[in-house]
């Protein structure tokens, strides 16, 4: 079996070498001729497979992407061709919302804020907006939801529309779909008319699609708007941003908010999974087999931390600053924007840190993201 898979996967040969022949390629430049003669894809989220792909792909027997979107995959043309396809939603959502945590601690260390001191609206209530909901609540503060679909659908009585949660939010964290078309279009959901909403001092992070907010629109109000900051992991235009917002933003990094290793390989494992039980292989090993100890596997707490403390916790395991200063170093390029997701370090996720701790700083810990050791008992 030929398999062809994006480069950037992890553990790929771990996980599928056994099933056959395996062939990476930059997930840009895979091309018409590589799929030809592949039986597995394996992409992410920079590979557009549509009809232009895949027209001489005639020995396609599946299609994966390791990412939760799916907005760079024609799901329709796959079933017209009888091609399984199969994503991996979840897989990352845990180190999205560690960036977006370690980021706002960043934010409100900067701002003489603390986090509980503010409003937070979450915009798409999914597989990261959820987790970042609960681990908001558990750190004590306020949180607005916005997910039309959802509300609908769940019939949602305590969640607010876009425009009321702009209008009452400190800090707007976005994790939606790139939805071009219909009711729940995305696309530009952030446009300049809803961007000169934001509230005295606010904060948007946008850590899904760059096309969820008009990025022109975004510069020119900051070049206006002096007291708003934005958070980007994500830009019109990848793998190009529009430089100026580049320099503008307080953080600003190369779509890497889920690229811990924890994501990336339970990105592929999900994926094997699916492969080995639609074509009758062998189990592939399991995920936690994969994965070598983390450099900060243990922590022990004396006495509950403050907001300060926490912070510094948080950004001993994950600075999302070292990030952003790689990216403004790399020339910000095409090449150096792909670069740097190619060759990006190893970084855990917060899970990955047990910390013992009196039980009164439990909530506080699990709202970072820690995994959570027996209570100590508080030392005066």
């Amino acid at each position: 079996m030929r398999i062809l898979a994006d480069e950037n996967m992890p553990y790929v040969t771990e996980l599928f070498g056994g099933w056959g022949e395996i062939t990476t390629r930059s997930g840009r430049a895979i091309s018409t001729a590589d799929v030809a003669s592949a039986n597995l894809l394996l992409v992410r989220s920079v590979t557009r497979v549509d009809a232009a792909l895949l027209v001489s792909a005639r020995q396609l027997k599946f299609v994966g992407s390791a990412t939760i979107g799916c907005d760079h995959i024609d799901q329709l043309l796959l079933a017209e061709r009888g091609i399984p396809f199969a994503n991996a939603p979840g897989c990352n959502a845990p180190a999205v919302v560690d960036y977006v945590i370690a980021s706002l601690f960043h934010a409100a260390q900067r701002s003489g804020r603390e986090l509980q001191q503010l409003r937070y609206g979450v915009v798409g209530v999914g597989q990261c907006g959820g987790r970042l909901v609960t681990r908001l609540q558990a750190l004590g503060v306020e949180v607005l939801c916005c997910d039309p679909p959802r509300q609908r659908s769940e019939g949602l009585s305590d969640f607010v529309d876009i425009d009321t949660l702009i209008d009452h939010s400190d800090v707007i964290s976005l994790h939606v779909p790139l939805v071009r078309s219909g009711p729940d279009t995305t696309h530009h959901l952030l446009d300049g008319t809803r961007l000169a909403r934001l509230r005295p001092d606010a904060l948007l992070i946008n850590a899904c699609r760059g096309e969820v907010v008009d990025n022109h629109a975004l510069l020119g109000l900051l070049h206006q708007r002096p007291d708003v900051d934005v958070i980007l992991d994500v830009w019109e235009g990848e793998p190009q941003p529009l430089l100026p917002l580049v320099a503008r933003a307080l953080i600003a990094t190369p779509h890497i908010a889920g690229y811990s290793l924890e994501g990336k390989a339970r990105g592929s494992w999900m994926l094997a999974e699916r492969v080995a039980a639609l074509l009758q292989l062998p189990a592939p090993p399991a995920l936690a087999s994969l994965l070598p100890p983390p450099q900060l596997s243990q922590l022990q707490l004396a006495a509950v931390p403050d907001w300060a403390q926490l912070g510094q916790l948080v950004h001993a395991v994950y600075q999302p600053l070292a990030d952003d200063t790689r990216m403004r170093q790399s020339g910000l390029d095409a090449a150096g924007f792909d670069r740097l997701r190619r060759d990006y370090p190893q970084r855990r996720e917060l899970a990955a840190t047990c910390v013992s701790a009196p039980a009164q700083a439990h909530p506080l810990l699990s709202g970072c993201g820690f995994t959570l050791n027996s209570p100590v008992e508080e030392q005066p």
